[in-house]
């Protein structure tokens, strides 16, 4: 009977094993792909505006080139830019974040130096929960 659970068990592993790494070769290929997507786009609108060719359809498939308005908040100013946003009627374009790992960690911290518990001011205001998992490393070689 051990034996049984032991094989499933070690099934199991590798089948996670398998998972992951088929996941991170799948991320990868997506880092590939997407810049080769990138790469392509530049070079086909690149070559569209030197020929003035504002659309062209090929293969059932419109193509055409269109422009996009792209900002970004300057690094150092993004408390500024939130404060000008807001203070002009435009807070709505502002959203906090906490970033749930700093979170987690946090919380973590905040129950571990309050007798294991949360403390109350946290109360409602965040879930905690346990979550168990199987971590995976490389064996050391004997």
């Amino acid at each position: 009977m051990e034996e049984q659970i032991s094989n499933e068990m070690f099934a199991l592993a590798e089948r996670l094993k398998e998972l992951r790494d088929a996941k991170s070769a799948s991320e990868e290929k997506t880092k590939e792909i997407n810049a080769a997507l990138c790469e392509v786009e530049q070079q086909l609108v690149q070559m569209m505006a030197d020929t003035e060719t504002q659309n062209f359809t090929r293969g059932g498939t419109m193509f055409f080139l269109t422009n996009k308005t792209r900002a970004s908040a300057v690094a150092e100013s993004k408390t500024k830019l939130y404060q000008a946003l807001k203070r002009k009627g435009y807070g709505d374009l502002v959203y906090e974040t906490v970033n749930a790992n700093s979170l987690s960690a946090f919380v973590s911290e905040q129950i571990s130096e309050n007798n294991e518990e949360l403390p109350r001011w946290l109360n409602g205001l965040v879930n905690v929960y346990e979550q168990t998992k199987v971590s995976v490393r490389k064996a050391a070689r004997k």
